[in-house]
């Protein structure tokens, strides 16, 4: 008969039943172990059925990941241990579909669920990590942090809308495109976008270097297989955006735009750098 109960589990304690009870377990991802340590670390730890299971010999069945992010964390975690597991259900534990991000947007009634999320995501780690990669397990974004963020900018919905319009015009990805206009409207809200948008998505009468211009080009390049830069980098395409953006803003015209490698995503140009022009762009 399987007994479950919710049990309070010390780093100490989890460390025992890894080196005592865990022998014949698939391989820890390491990965997977940090994520959940970050979690119990920022107090995002529920308590759900999930949790720690033994056979009737004590064996430790299920739940490996999460004694070594408690280990890991260094903190007590409440978790459901179960024991006297029938060992043969081991080949039907963790079989099922995880539910992602675009699952819980779209359960919350959310609109474009998925590119909503990866919105979410590039937003993220443009104020958290302006250096890092945008791949890998220091990349990923707990539901915890992915609902927050969308309660602190629910601009982002709106922002999202001008991700798709310039997708199709300019081909720059929807991430991008969403994450820089939600970022340029929020952090200068004293600069009226329409003139950006309005040349960036036609082009109409614009001048050679004219930032605008040079970002479609950019764009269209990478499309067309014109550049060695990378077609489809979400973060390549938010850096041109905020580089050919800054220079618009600040009122200077620009012949091309590159990026080194390693290098952090631009900030957003600064109110008061020099005295604004008639339509309230910096000179």
């Amino acid at each position: 008969m399987i007994k479950a109960k919710i049990e309070t589990v010390t780093p100490e304690r989890a460390q025992k039943w890894l080196s005592e009870n865990n022998r014949g377990n698939r391989q820890l991802s390491t990965g997977h172990v940090a994520s959940l340590a970050r979690a119990l670390e920022r107090n995002e730890w529920r308590v759900h059925h999930q949790g720690i299971a033994f056979t009737t010999e004590g064996r430790l069945l299920d739940g490996q990941h999460r004694l070594a992010a408690i280990v890991q964390a260094r903190k007590s975690a409440e978790i459901m241990v179960a024991r006297g597991v029938d060992p043969a259900t081991f080949s039907v534990m963790d079989t099922g579909k995880r539910r992602t991000a675009r699952d819980l947007l779209h359960l919350e009634g959310e609109k474009r669920a998925q590119q909503l999320a990866a919105a979410l995501r590039g937003l993220f780690l443009y104020r958290r990590a302006p250096k890092a990669g945008w791949l890998g397990p220091s990349a990923s974004l707990s539901h915890d942090q992915l609902r927050n963020l969308l309660n602190e900018n629910p601009g982002i919905r709106s922002a999202l809308e001008k991700g798709f319009s310039l997708n199709r015009e300019v081909r720059l990805s929807i991430t991008a495109a969403a994450v820089g206009w939600h970022v340029t409207s929020t952090d200068r809200p004293d600069i009226n976008q329409d003139d950006w948008y309005e040349g960036l998505a036609t082009g109409a009468n614009l001048k050679r270097n004219d930032p605008r211009l040079v970002l479609r080009n950019t764009m269209f390049a990478l499309r067309q297989g014109r550049s060695s830069r990378k077609r489809d980098d979400s973060r390549e395409h938010l850096a041109y955006y905020l580089k050919a953006w800054n220079a618009w803003a600040e009122g200077r015209s620009i012949k091309l735009l590159r990026r080194n490698a390693g290098e952090a995503l631009p900030l957003v140009t600064l109110a008061g750098a020099s005295e604004a022009n008639d339509e309230g762009r910096l000179m």
